[in-house]
This record gives structure tokens, sequence and C-alpha cells, in this order.
């Protein structure tokens, strides 16, 4: 058998047929071999209310785990109301292209960044007391960083999702 089918066919799938993958990832999502202790994975049937989404998501963000926070981003995308999709989207965008920075991508990085802004900018004002415009300063700042090869920080990674009150 070809190593590509051997590979399709012990995937992980769901009672649909939709590929899972249940193999371990580090910190910042990196698949790690079978049985390895990687960073607990997110539940792919993860629902939760938007403003516990933000709050878990600002929880990983700020524990360095980005990556993470986009996996709980996502699940909002995917399971929230359709007119809120890009927002969401945006915002899980947003998460990648912090890991795409901690893995030391800054090609990757660049064009999440870019992805989550343009979302985040055409969706206007957004609801939840999600902080648009913090977080396209944010992006706007990390791409110039990147742009001009400077470092960034840890802190630089812990944007807030929210505004604070």
């Amino acid at each position: 058998m070809p190593e590509d089918t051997r590979e399709d066919a012990e995937r992980d799938r769901d009672e649909n047929g939709r590929a899972r993958n249940a193999r371990p990832r580090d910190r910042f999502g990196r698949p790690l071999p079978f049985g390895s202790a990687g960073v607990p994975r997110i539940p792919d049937d993860l629902e939760l209310p938007p403003a516990e989404t933000l709050d878990y998501a600002q929880r990983l963000i700020d524990d360095g785990l980005a990556f993470n926070a986009h996996e709980v981003l996502e699940a909002a995308w995917k399971n929230g109301p359709f007119a809120e999709k890009s927002l969401w989207q945006g915002l899980a965008q947003f998460a990648v292209g912090l890991t795409h920075i901690q893995r030391g991508n800054p090609k990757g990085a660049r064009t999440l960044l870019e992805r989550a802004a343009q979302r985040l900018a055409a969706y206007g004002p957004a609801p939840y007391d999600i902080d648009s415009a913090g977080l396209l300063a944010c992006a706007d700042a990390l791409l110039t960083a990147l742009d001009q090869g400077n470092p960034v920080s840890e802190n630089d990674l812990r944007p807030r999702l929210t505004i604070s009150h």
C-alpha cells in the first residue's frame, strides 16, 4: 500500500468521516510523535457562548498558547451564527498569525495577520466588547516589526481581545 494511502487510512475520523487529528502537539501547535506528551488539545466540538469563548482564548494567548486560542476561536466561527462568521474567522486568523511569529515564520505571520486585519476591518464595529481597533493597531505594529526585521517581544504576542473596562 502506498504510504499516502496508508497514512490516510490511519487518520482519525469522526462519525461523519471527517479527518480528526488526535496526534499530540507542542505549545505552538506543531505535531509531535504519537505517544509524546503535548499540551492539552481543544475539543473539536467545543461550543461556548461568545463571552466565554473570548475569555478562554484570552487566557490561552496570555499563557503563550496562541495556537490553542486559534482552535477556540475557530470553533466559534464554525459553530456560531453565520452573520458573525467573518468576525470569528478574523480573530482565529489573528491567533494563527501570532502562532507563526512564535514559530519563527515571518512570511506565514504576515499572511495571516493581513487576512485577519482585512476581516476585522471589513466587519466594522464588533459585538461582545471585541477590541477591533486595538487588534488592528496590534496587527499593524506586528507587521511593521516583521517588515523591518525587528524583534517581537512575548508581551507583543499577548494582545487584548476585548476592551478592558
